[in-house]
């Protein structure tokens, strides 16, 4: 089984990566360019085949580790 974690930051975090990549883009010659937000994305392999315990161990992961859930949302979705 396969996981694909997105983790993005909240709506009203500064995002000052974000930020250099649209004004990069912008210098690149690349018009038309609203607004840059960078996130992270994580492919995990399972070795499981029960999907519920895969999404409750996926979410404590990412409360534990791969987000920072005072600043960041996650979503996980499973294949």
């Amino acid at each position: 089984m396969k996981a694909r974690i997105t983790v993005t930051l909240k709506n009203g975090v500064l995002d000052p990566q974000g930020k250099a990549i649209e004004h990069a883009l912008s210098g690149l010659g690349f018009d038309g360019v609203g607004q840059v937000r960078q996130g992270k994305v994580f492919d995990i392999e399972l070795t499981g085949t029960d999907k519920a315990r895969a999404e409750a161990d996926l979410k404590a992961m990412c409360d534990k580790l791969l987000a920072n859930t005072v600043i960041e949302n996650y979503s996980v979705a499973i294949t």
